[in-house]
């Protein structure tokens, strides 16, 4: 191919690209994995939210950085396939579906997340409206989810343990760079979720209550 790095055909080369593509998808599976689990406690959290408002709200702020990091690497992904890297067109691309539907899926998580920390922080008689669009974006994010998460399970089960278990981590440098990625992810979630906490009683107080 006209313009193609000669570099590419090194088979030192080759092994480090096909290492780095299953990198980023062992990195993805991960994240996604860590969100299921808090996206399950955060969904507990609705059966009695006003009850359950703190948790609720610290578990919304501790999936932001994992959410930030599971779009950062799903990204780099798509943005190395689309740049005609070889070991990511040899990967492929997921299904058409799934393609069309991320987008969508991110858009929507932004709005959820961003109309959530909006509740907390700004003025009172903006509350009314923000939370209309933060139910709002979250049904139609819960349908587009469903089918994202279904559409990456069996991947994802695949792919979540492998940095985990003694058999696999090795087969792939860096697994020990991308557990301590997760892990500081979660730890700047647990700040924000600190700090976020303080603002629920006032937000309870300038909005009358309404967010149950």
């Amino acid at each position: 191919m006209a313009g193609a790095d000669p570099g590419e055909s090194d088979p030192r080369v080759i092994k480090r690209d096909a290492q780095g593509v299953e990198g980023n998808a062992r990195l993805t599976g991960l994240a996604a994995a860590v969100l299921l689990v808090l996206l399950a406690a955060e969904g507990a959290t609705l059966l009695s939210v006003r009850q359950l408002l703190s948790p609720h709200v610290f578990i919304g702020m501790l999936l932001v950085p994992p959410v930030v990091l599971k779009t950062a690497s799903t990204g780099w992904r798509m943005v190395r396939y689309y740049r005609g890297s070889p070991a990511y067109r040899a990967k492929g691309p997921p299904p058409l579906l799934l393609r069309l539907l991320g987008p969508f899926v991110i858009i929507l998580t932004a709005v959820v997340i961003a109309s959530g920390i909006a509740l907390l922080l700004l003025p009172a008689s903006a509350s009314s409206m923000i939370l209309l669009v933060h139910k709002a974006s979250f049904v139609l994010w819960f349908g587009a989810m469903a089918i994202h998460v279904l559409g990456h399970l069996v991947d994802t089960a695949r792919l979540a343990p492998a940095d985990l278990v003694r058999g696999t981590r090795r087969q792939v440098r860096g697994a020990g760079a991308r557990l301590w990625l997760l892990a500081a992810s979660l730890v700047v979630g647990v700040i924000l979720g600190m700090a976020m906490l303080p603002t629920i009683g006032s937000w309870l107080t300038g909005s009358g209550g309404q967010g149950g």
